[in-house]
This record gives structure tokens, C-alpha cells and sequence, in this order.
């Protein structure tokens, strides 16, 4: 989640400082430094230990969050912390006043109610966070946290009771015409930024060749980039019909008895499609395990991770059925954010070194255009008396 930090204080300019808050309380990245006695202003639904410390070795005397300080029933201690360092807290200030900050405003401050002024002008009223409250919500988060693991893991050993044949033993995977035996898969899910991914994975889709399972949208998605993808998985009235009829091969996820969302779609595509019948409800899920069962060398997956930040805020990509899929695959399962990471480090690399090349070739060309027209003789002439100079005058150092 990006966050944002606002400095202030009342012999100070009102400054916006976007950011982590680990730029903004260290000043890096040409960020303005939070400084003892500022009111600092963050946007993050829960602060954690860490980010905590960061305000805390910075000495604001308030913070004011736009946000809530602890939220979505996971106990969060950096608010506790905070009020421990004898910092004021004020939550729920919202978006507009945010958007009411001005570069080179002064004066501003709090009061002890949570009202926030910019000289005599009052901005917004938030609520004030006391130590009494902030224990309270950290323990009714720790209960309900508990529950709702406990909860999780029934979820998972129910799970495990239904689909073991599944993950065990492959169960119902169907068979594809594709060979995925050793291949690299590049299994890409519909999610916000997969137009922008498959651009920044353009380079390891060039060097691997991999074969492209497409799940729903995402399908439509990678063959706008300029790629078709070989299988598309999930429910058919998600994919364009032109993409449907490009050969790829499709795998519908369907119910015990076989029945499956999206046949009659097919059909009247006369499309040929196989189904998948599981309980998983995840189409993402299914195509890993599809790739897993086909024996795929290594599996990059451009999807949202699946982690333990994912469970403990009951995100559903995070599913007691994708946690256990992703354990399964094990280490030839890979987060396309690594892949990404990898390729941009090696053509950042790759391309300073490709300049300072180009520069030497620039530099010694542009020597040899002044040696080359400096002297009295041909071009040639000039060059090869320079050259001789240059040689008699190393000769002359070791005599």
C-alpha cells in the first residue's frame, strides 16, 4: 500500500511528502524528512511495529492519520507504540483534507479534541486515538484473529478431505493435446496491473518461449500484447470468441456431475473444450495445477501471491484451497514480481554498459576526426605522425 506523509509545525512550511514512511521520516529519495516537533500526516488503514519505529526515531509530536491506525480485525501494535513515545494520535481526518494541504502553508497544528488547523483555518476533525482504545481494539483484534484462523484451518482440513485425490494424486485433471513435459508455463490471471506485468516480462517471455496459459480475461489480456495464449482455463464468457476459435485449448472447471458455466457457449462456437471437475473455485488454481500435473519444468505465475498478510486479512486469493495448491507446487512455482524484478536488474545492467561503450566509441572517434585534420599533411599522414610521437614519447620513459 503506498502511504503518504505530510510535515508540519508551526515555524514550518506545510509540506507534502508522498511515499513510504520510511522515505518520508528518513528523507531519502529527495523526500522532506519528518523532524522533531512536526505533525506528521499518513494514509495507511493499519500501521505495523516497524513503520511505528520509523515515526518514532523521527519525534513528530502528533500524527494524524487519514486513515484508522488499526482496522480489518488484525492486531496491529504501532499504535500503541506511538502513544507510548508520548506521541497524539488522531485517526479518520479523510481524503479531503488531504486534498486541502497547500505547499508553503504555515502554522500548522492540532488540538486536544482532534481538530487540525492550518493557521486559524480548521482543515478537518478527526477523532483522537487514547491509550484505552488502542487496547481495546488490539485485543478484540487478537480474539477475533484467533477465531477466524481457527476457522481457516478447518476450512483447509475440509478441504483436504474432498480434494486429497486432487492434490495427491492428480485426480480429474484432464489430459490437453499440449506438452507441457520440462516446458516453462507462464500462467497469467486476470488481476489490475497484468497489461503493464506483461510488458516488464517481455524480455523472459522472448528468451524462455513459454507456454501461455490464459485464465478468463487475462486471456484477452495477453493476446492484446501480442501473445495467444496455448490454453485458456476458466468460465468461456469471459474470452473473446476470436481467441476461443484460435486453436488454443480450453478447460472449463465443472461441478462432480460434469456439468460445467459456459457450455452452451462452446457449443455455439463449435469449439471443442474439456472440462475440470473439482470443488476449487479458484480458475487460477486450476490451471497450476494443470501445468504441475503436465510435468512443467517451472511455473511463473502472473497472479496475486498468495502469503500470510493475504490469510490473516481473509483476502480470497488466499483461500485455504490456493494456499494448499502453492505448497504443492513448491519450488517450481514462481511469482512473476521475481521474474520482473530479475530482467529489469539484468537489462538496467546490461544497458549502462552498452553506454559507456558507446561513449568511449564517441570519444575515440571524435580524437581521431582532431588528430586526423590538426596537422599540415593528408588526413592519414597526421594520424600515423601522431602515432609516432606517441610511441618515441613511451620509448623516451623506460630509457
Amino acid at each position: 500500500m503506498q502511504r503518504m506523509s505530510l510535515t508540519s509545525a508551526s515555524s514550518d512550511d506545510l509540506t507534502l511528502c508522498s511515499g513510504t514512511l520510511r522515505d518520508c521520516t528518513a528523507g531519502s529519495k529527495g523526500r522532506r524528512k519528518v523532524r522533531s516537533g512536526d505533525i506528521a500526516v499518513i494514509d495507511t488503514a493499519n500501521l505495523s511495529r516497524r513503520e511505528a519505529q520509523f515515526l518514532i526515531d523521527a519525534g513528530p509530536s502528533a500524527v494524524v492519520n487519514v486513515d484508522t491506525f488499526s482496522m480489518s480485525g488484525v492486531p496491529h501494535y504501532g499504535p500503541l507504540m506511538l502513544l507510548d513515545a508520548g506521541i497524539q494520535l488522531i485517526e479518520g481526518a479523510g481524503a479531503e483534507f488531504r486534498a486541502s494541504f497547500r505547499d508553503g502553508s504555515k502554522k500548522g497544528r492540532v488540538t486536544t479534541d482532534g481538530r487540525i488547523y492550518n493557521g486559524e483555518k480548521l482543515l478537518s476533525e478527526g477523532r483522537v486515538l487514547t491509550r484505552e482504545a488502542a487496547e481495546q481494539t488490539f485485543a478484540t483484534s487478537q480474539k477475533g484473529l484467533v477465531k477466524r484462523m481457527e476457522t481457516y484451518y478447518d476450512d483447509t482440513i475440509s478441504f483436504l478431505h474432498t480434494e486429497g485425490p486432487l492434490l495427491i494424486d492428480g485426480l480429474g485433471i484432464p489430459e490437453i493435446g499440449e506438452d507441457l513435459a520440462g516446458k516453462t508455463v507462464l500462467v497469467l490471471s486476470p488481476h489490475a496491473g497484468l497489461a503493464e506485468q506483461l510488458r516488464s516480462l517481455r524480455h523472459f517471455i522472448r528468451e524462455f518461449d513459454p507456454v501461455i496459459i490464459g485464465v478468463e480475461s487475462a486471456a484477452n489480456t495477453a493476446e492484446s500484447a501480442g501473445y495467444r495464449p496455448d490454453v485458456v482455463v476458466g468460465d468461456p464468457a469471459e474470452v473473446d470468441a476470436d481467441l476461443l476459435r484460435s486453436g488454443a485449448q480450453v478447460i472449463l472447471p465443472a461441478d462432480a456431475d460434469g456439468s460445467a458455466i459456459g457450455l452452451d457457449r462452446i457449443h455455439d462456437l463449435g469449439v471443442g473444450a474439456m472440462t475440470f471437475p473439482t470443488t476449487v473455485e479458484s480458475s487460477t488454481d486450476l490451471a497450476l495445477l494443470l501445468a504441475d500435473h503436465h510435468g512443467a519444468d517451472l511455473i511463473v505465475s502472473a497472479a496475486p501471491s498468495v502469503d500470510l498478510d493475504g490469510v490473516l486479512h481473509d483476502r480470497p486469493e488466499a483461500a485455504p484451497a490456493s494456499s494448499l495448491v502453492r505448497q504443492k507446487l513448491g519450488a517450481k512455482l514462481v511469482n512473476a514480481r521475481a521474474i520482473e524484478r530479475l530482467y529489469t536488474s539484468s537489462s538496467s545492467g546490461a544497458g549502462a554498459w552498452l553506454w559507456a561503450i558507446f561513449g568511449l566509441l564517441v570519444a575515440l572517434a571524435a580524437i581521431v576526426a582532431v588528430v586526423g585534420f590538426s596537422g599540415d599533411g593528408s588526413f592519414t599522414q597526421n594520424l600515423i605522425d601522431t602515432w609516432n610521437s606517441i610511441a618515441l614519447w613511451f620509448q623516451g620513459l623506460f630509457k
